[in-house]
C-alpha cells in the first residue's frame, strides 16, 4: 500500500533534469597535487637547464680566453729560447767565416753543418742586402718558395711567422757582424724556425683541452679539428670576428664555442688562429642533469600522490561517510551510520547534520500526523455525508414499505430506491477499501484494455448518474494486442474516469455524450476520456488528484480520480487532464504495456500457490 503522503506527493508531468556526476574531493586533491608537482619539475628543469647552459657558455669561453692566453704564452717561452740558440750561432767564428765568402755555393753547403748544429726544422742565411742565399728545410733544400716570406720577416723584425705554401713556422732572425754589433760590420742573417705542425699543435690542445686551427686566406694550415669538421669550418666566412666575445658555430651537427686571435701582423702572410671548444660534453652532463630532475620529479610525484591519497583518505573518507549518509537520508534510510572521525570541521558537520536529521525527522513525524488527522477529517466528512444520505434514503423507504395501501408498483419504486442507496453504500465502501490496499494484491494476466473498457461502460450504463448519457467507445488500432494489467484494477479505474465524466455532463443543456479512444503503440496504451461537460474548475485543478476533492457534485467520495491515477502509477503510467475547457474534457491515462513474461510468471505462480 503506498502512504498517504506519497500518494499526495504524486504529481502527473513532473520529470527530474539529468545532473553531471560530481568530481569526488579525493580526486580533484590528487591531481592538483600531481599538476603542482609536474609543473614544478618541468620549471626547476627550464630553470636548471637555462642556469647550466649559461654556466657552461661562461665556462668555456673562459677556457677558450685562457688558452689562447696559454698558446701565446707558451710561443714567447719557444720564441725566446730560439732566439738564444739563434744568437749563439750567431756568434759563431765558423759561421761569421762563412758568411764573409761572396759565393752563393759555398755558403749553401757551409749551411746544412750550422743546419745540423741548430736542430731546428728551418735553417737560413741571408746576406747584408738582406737577399737569402741558403734555406734548408729538415736537411733538404728549398726552392724559392720560401724566399719571398723569409724576406719579409728580414724587412720587418718583428714578424716572426712564416706562412708559405701551406706550412707555417715560427722564426728567429739574427744579424751576423763582424766586430761588435755597435761597431762591427753587418755580413748577413741567421734564420732559425721550427714547424707549427699537427704535433704541435695537438700538443697545444692537450695542454689547454681545446682544439685549434691555423688557417690562412680561408684554408686550414695545421689543425687538430676531424677532417669533415675542418671542411665544415673553411667554408665559412674569413677572417672569423675576433674579439672578447666568443662565436657560436654549428659544425656537422654539432655546436662549437670559437675565439679567433689574429696573427697577421706577426705573420708574413694572414694568419688566425682559432680555438674551438664542442659543447657535446656539456650537452651531455646537461642531459644526464634533466635526466636526474626528471627521475627525481616522477619520484616526487609519485610519493606526493601516494601521500596525497592517504592524507585525502584521513580528509575525505569522512566526507564521503557524510555524503552518504545524507544520501541515505534523501533515500529515506534515517539510520545510515554518519561518521564520527576525521577533522574537526568534518566532525562539527557530521554532528550539525545528525541533529538537523533529528528535527527533520520529528518535524515529518508531526507533518505525517497532521496529514493522517486531516484525511481521516476530510474522509470522515465525506463519507458521514454519503453515508447519511443513503441511509436516509434506506431509512425513509423502509418506513414506506412499514406503512399499508401501497401498490406493487409504489413498492417496486421503493425496492428500487434502497436497492440504489445500497449500491451506492457499496461502491463507497468498495472505493475505501481499495483506497487503502492499493498496490499489495496487483495480479498481473494478458489483457485486452477494449474488453475492460467494455466491461466499465457496462456497469457505468446501469448507474443512475449515466441515465441520460450516451457512451462511445473508439479505437484507432485496426487489432489490438494484449498487455500485461491487473484487469479487476484497469477496469475500476475506467470505471471510475467514465463515471467522473458522467457525473460533470449531467447538468450540460445539450446532449451529453462520452467518448473513450483506445491509443496502442509498442510500449504505452493509453485510453482518452472526452466529454462534453463545462470542464473542470479552475480552483481544483491543481489538487484535482488528490484524495476527497470534489467540486460541484452533491454526492462522491473524491476518490475516483485519486484511485485511477495510483493504478495508472502502479501500472507505470499516469493520468493527466490533457484538456479542459465549456464543452470540451479530456482525461488520459496511460500505462505501460509491460513484457509478457510477467503475465508467464504470475500465472505460474497462481498455479503453485492453488497447488500448495
Amino acid at each position: 500500500m503506498l502512504p498517504i503522503t506519497t500518494m499526495l506527493a504524486i504529481r502527473p508531468g513532473k520529470t527530474c533534469m539529468p545532473q553531471r556526476p560530481a568530481v569526488r574531493t579525493r580526486d580533484m586533491l590528487v591531481t592538483a597535487m600531481a599538476l603542482i608537482i609536474v609543473c614544478a619539475t618541468f620549471a626547476s628543469l627550464f630553470v636548471v637547464r637555462h642556469r647550466l647552459e649559461h654556466e657552461v657558455t661562461g665556462s668555456l669561453s673562459a677556457d677558450l680566453m685562457h688558452s689562447v692566453t696559454t698558446f701565446e704564452n707558451l710561443q714567447a717561452q719557444k720564441l725566446s729560447a730560439l732566439e738564444r740558440e739563434n744568437a749563439l750561432l750567431a756568434d759563431l767564428p765558423s759561421l761569421k767565416a762563412l758568411m764573409t765568402t761572396s759565393d752563393e755555393r759555398t755558403i749553401q753547403n757551409g749551411a746544412v753543418e750550422f743546419w745540423k748544429v741548430s736542430g731546428n726544422d728551418l735553417f737560413a742565411l741571408a746576406n747584408a742586402d738582406e737577399h737569402v742565399v741558403a734555406i734548408d728545410v729538415n736537411g733538404s733544400r728549398e726552392d724559392s718558395s720560401l724566399r719571398a716570406g723569409l724576406e719579409v720577416l728580414l724587412t720587418e723584425p718583428a714578424r716572426h711567422y712564416l706562412v708559405s705554401g701551406g706550412r707555417l713556422f715560427a722564426c728567429s732572425v739574427q744579424p751576423l757582424y763582424f766586430g761588435s754589433e755597435e761597431n762591427g760590420t753587418l755580413l748577413g742573417y741567421v734564420i732559425s724556425g721550427y714547424a707549427i705542425d699537427r704535433k704541435i699543435v695537438e700538443q697545444f690542445s692537450q695542454a689547454t683541452t681545446v682544439e685549434a686551427t691555423f688557417a690562412t686566406r680561408g684554408h686550414a694550415i695545421s689543425s687538430t679539428l676531424p677532417p669533415a669538421v675542418q671542411t665544415a669550418l673553411m667554408t665559412l666566412p674569413m677572417p672569423l670576428p675576433e674579439g672578447i666575445t666568443p662565436t657560436q658555430l654549428t659544425l656537422v651537427d654539432e655546436q662549437y664555442l670559437a675565439v679567433t686571435k689574429d696573427l697577421s701582423t706577426s705573420a708574413s702572410a694572414p694568419l688566425q688562429l682559432i680555438v674551438l671548444k664542442s659543447f657535446a660534453r656539456a650537452e651531455r652532463s646537461i642531459r644526464q642533469i634533466d635526466h636526474l630532475v626528471l627521475m627525481a620529479g616522477f619520484l616526487a610525484m609519485i610519493l606526493g600522490t601516494l601521500l596525497m591519497l592517504a592524507l585525502s583518505r584521513l580528509v575525505t573518507h569522512p566526507l564521503e561517510e557524510l555524503a552518504a549518509g545524507v544520501h541515505a537520508f534523501g533515500t529515506g534510510d534515517s539510520t545510515h551510520r554518519l561518521p564520527h572521525r576525521g577533522t574537526r570541521e568534518v566532525k562539527e558537520l557530521s554532528e550539525s547534520f545528525a541533529s538537523m536529521r533529528n528535527e527533520i525527522q520529528q518535524a515529518h513525524r508531526a507533518l505525517l500526523e497532521s496529514e493522517r488527522l486531516a484525511t481521516i477529517g476530510r474522509m470522515a466528512s465525506s463519507v458521514s455525508h454519503d453515508l447519511r444520505h443513503y441511509l436516509a434514503a434506506v431509512y425513509a423507504n423502509a418506513e414506506f414499505l412499514a406503512s399499508t395501501g401501497l401498490s406493487e408498483a409504489e413498492r417496486a419504486e421503493i425496492f428500487a430506491d434502497i436497492r440504489t442507496a445500497v449500491q451506492g453504500t457499496t461502491e463507497l465502501l468498495e472505493s475505501l477499501l481499495i483506497f487503502s490496499r492499493t498496490g499489495t494484491s496487483i495480479r498481473r494476466s494478458q489483457e485486452l484494455l477494449s474488453t475492460l473498457l467494455e466491461r466499465a461502460m457496462t456497469m457505468v450504463r446501469a448507474h443512475p448518474d449515466a441515465a441520460t448519457v450516451t457512451l462511445i467507445s473508439q479505437y484507432d488500432n485496426a487489432r489490438e494486442t494484449a498487455a500485461v494489467f491487473d484487469g479487476k484494477q484497469i477496469e475500476r479505474a475506467i470505471y471510475n474516469l467514465l463515471l467522473n465524466a458522467c457525473q460533470s455532463v449531467r447538468a450540460s443543456a445539450e446532449a451529453a455524450y462520452v467518448i473513450a479512444t483506445i491509443h496502442v503503440n509498442d510500449e504505452i496504451v493509453s485510453l482518452e476520456v472526452k466529454d462534453n461537460g463545462a470542464g473542470v474548475p479552475g480552483g481544483i485543478r491543481k489538487t484535482l488528484f488528490e484524495p476527497f476533492v470534489s467540486e460541484g457534485k452533491q454526492k462522491g467520495t473524491g476518490l475516483g480520480l485519486t484511485l485511477a491515477h495510483c493504478i495508472a502509477v502502479e501500472h507505470g503510467g499516469e493520468v493527466v487532464l490533457a484538456s479542459s475547457r465549456p464543452g470540451e474534457t479530456i482525461f488520459r491515462m496511460s500505462l505501460s504495456r509491460g513484457p509478457l513474461e510477467q503475465a508467464t510468471h504470475a500465472e505460474q505462480d497462481g498455479k503453485k500457490a492453488v497447488a500448495g
